[in-house]
């Protein structure tokens, strides 16, 4: 059985980086973004701070264990320094921060960056980034060489397969992940991970059963379903091709005897799943999800429990005023043929610099204003597009913002960052008095 609101519990509350943790790394990374920004060794050559890997992917998960910790990685996104070598870059920056009071015993470095160990249970990877020669790199210290690299394009292509799957394959990744810390029965690399799952995920997938992304175990089930029939054709560790088209091969980063382990537990766990999610009886079926994620993995606390748990955390009140598209009396059916693409581009503004969302985990400061772009329609003429922009989180609760409502609109939409947290903007192409597409454009405030 599917168990959906097992899952959702699970994730909320064994899986997911608590919101306080989050806050804390955000809170971190404006302090690091500021601090480098105004410095006078990089002011001169600062282009942005931009979140990278688990962190722009939005696929951390709370520490398995009390001895692990999690990190984050950032890019220091600079104009390139004519006069240093490839190795000067980390160095240059290991040294601004040891020549800091507040950072000198907490920082170290690696062969590609800086690494900014906090008291508590997680470190920042700061990582110097840069474009020459109209190609970006990252820099090795010990080959004092640049290396060719493209995360924000690879940020997008995580971000296109989280759209495909109606927003649950990111919750997919930390399932997995959390598989890989608790059985600690295999090992691959985060990256690696995400790139071959992410390669089974594909539009055709809903051609042939328009509901296999419908919520979370379903999309877990399709995606395992198929990585077992993937590794199970490549008894030997295939290419691991780079999606951010760099040419970088992710296999060279692992080996031959660590994928005959991940191909072999990959296997048995896509089967322990299907027998899971087949399951009919409910019990039955709790008991062999539970073989693959423990005991944590139970029957959620009732309403009337989470309705408690929630008055004595906050006694603040507002108007949810979110819409539904078929409130509007525009009944809701997705044609799996139909496609369309909402992105969101952060309009430039003095001292930054002007981006995609997608391309940066969906991250934008405050005070910015983000213009919406209906793309890649395939639907014929005529149709109406509508809008609903939805506030979440403390603050836009506190200030009884939370909007949600749906409007007909054109083509583009303007919205400012006014709020802190995650928000999403939604658009829905309406065809003959019906919705037969929409998409989301996540917009995470920090």
């Amino acid at each position: 059985m599917k168990l959906i609101n097992y899952f959702k519990s699970f994730l909320d509350n064994e899986v997911n980086l608590n919101s306080a943790r989050i806050t804390t790394l955000d809170d971190r990374t404006e302090i690091i973004t500021d601090l480098l920004s105004e410095s006078d060794k990089f002011k001169d050559n600062f282009i942005d701070v931009i979140p990278q890997g688990s962190y722009a992917h939005k696929t951390i998960i709370k520490p398995v264990k009390a001895t692990h910790e999690f990190d984050a990685d950032i890019l220091l996104y600079l104009k390139e320094y004519p006069e240093w070598e490839a190795k000067d870059y980390v160095h240059e920056l290991y040294q601004f921060f040891r020549d800091n009071s507040t950072y000198r015993e907490k920082v170290s470095r690696k062969t590609r960056c800086v690494t900014i160990k906090y008291a508590n249970d997680f470190h920042i990877d700061v990582v110097p980034f840069l474009e020459r020669h109209g190609q970006k790199f990252v820099t090795n210290r010990h080959e004092n060489n640049f290396e060719l690299t493209d995360p924000e394009k690879y940020t997008e292509w995580l971000d296109e397969r989280n759209r495909i799957t109606k927003h649950h394959f990111v919750k997919v990744i930390r399932l997995i992940k959390y598989i890989r810390d608790y059985k600690q029965t295999f090992a691959i690399k985060s990256i690696i991970l995400n790139t071959l799952v992410g390669e089974q995920v594909n539009d055709a997938a809903l051609l042939e059963d328009e509901n296999c992304y419908s919520d979370v175990p379903t999309t877990l089930y399709t995606v395992m379903k198929k990585l077992k029939a993937y590794v199970h054709d490549h008894e030997y560790m295939p290419t691991i091709a780079d999606p951010g088209e760099t040419g970088e091969n992710f296999g060279d980063r692992w080996n031959q005897d660590g994928w005959a382990v991940f191909r072999t537990k990959m296997i048995y766990y896509s089967d322990k799943i299907t027998e899971a999610y087949d399951e009919t009886d409910k019990e039955k079926s709790l008991v062999k999800w539970q073989e693959i994620f423990g005991e944590c993995f139970k029957k959620p606390k009732t309403k009337t429990e989470e309705q408690q748990n929630a008055a004595s955390r906050s006694l603040v009140s507002y108007n949810n005023t979110e819409q539904q598209i078929t409130e509007l009396g525009f009944p809701l059916r997705i044609n799996p043929i139909y496609k369309v693409r909402l992105t969101g581009r952060v309009n430039k503004k003095t001292g930054h610099r002007h981006y995609d969302l997608a391309t940066q985990g969906n991250k934008v400061g405050r005070g910015r204003w983000i213009t919406f772009t209906v793309t890649n329609v395939n639907i014929p003429q005529p149709y109406a597009i509508y809008w609903k922009t939805l506030n979440r989180g403390e603050h836009a609760i506190a200030s009884n913002c939370i909007r949600g409502q749906i409007n007909e609109g054109g083509v583009t939409h303007q919205e400012p960052t006014s709020f802190k947290g995650n928000h999403f903007v939604e658009c829905y192409i309406v065809k003959d008095g019906i919705c037969v597409a929409k998409d989301r454009q996540s917009v995470i405030i920090t």
